[in-house]
């Protein structure tokens, strides 16, 4: 087993100057191939800020963080770009699926930017519904899909390319219960089946699906 995250010494600072406010300070962390993380905190406890870094969405103003063994502090703006597309999934809370298309399409559409042929998008995004349980809604447009099932749609174009890590945002925020509960469930059948996941949520119940948690508070990770 690999570390596909570590993370040394990593700081983020806003505003810079008399009102600079120290988003991350002096994070240290390792994540292996395979594992199932939860980074729990509050609103203003600096996750957002590490689960940017994370995904190559922001970069740190000190520090290094290794994805898969390339340091990404050194990319460009397109290399990040690149890695992020390649390596990463993203599960957001808000869905983020273009009204317009299909369910089939919304799952293709990351695919089409990187180059997949027409036949292995449709191959791989069939193949993505089906494991999420959406085989029999693909023609469905988000609108005419349950918050649940959107969610699955989401889940389903973050893992179509085989990325090798799922970043979950939040992923039960905008859901009810059960709603929530299957998602989570998903997320731990991924994990069974050899991917790893890392949750973000400040939620204690949420967090509790994996098998190892992290918690941070201003700006550092205190257990």
């Amino acid at each position: 087993m690999h570390e596909i995250i570590t993370m040394q010494n990593i700081h983020k600072i806003y505003n810079p100057g008399i009102n600079q406010v120290a988003a991350l300070s002096g994070i240290d962390l390792h994540i292996q191939n395979g594992e199932f993380t939860a980074i729990i905190g509050s609103s203003g406890s600096g996750k957002s800020t590490l689960m940017n870094i994370m995904g190559c969405l922001d970069t740190p103003d000190k520090g290094d963080y290794y994805l898969a063994g390339v340091n990404t502090s050194k990319l460009s703006e397109k290399q990040l770009s690149d890695i992020r597309s390649r390596k990463i999934g993203f599960i957001f809370q808000k869905f983020n699926l273009i009204p317009t298309l299909s369910a089939l399409e919304n799952v293709e559409l990351p695919m089409l930017y990187m180059g997949y042929s027409q036949k292995q998008r449709k191959q791989r995004s069939l193949e993505a519904l089906e494991i999420v349980g959406l085989k029999d809604r693909i023609r469905h447009k988000p609108g005419e899909l349950s918050g649940g099932q959107q969610q699955r749609v989401a889940i389903a174009r973050a893992v179509a390319a085989n990325p090798e890590m799922i970043l979950a945002d939040e992923p039960t925020g905008n859901l009810d219960s059960a709603a929530g509960n299957a998602v989570i469930a998903l997320l731990k059948k991924l994990n069974q089946d050899g991917k790893t996941i890392v949750l973000i949520t400040h939620d204690e119940k949420t967090a509790a699906a994996a098998t190892r948690k992290i918690t941070v508070s201003d700006g550092k990770i205190i257990g």
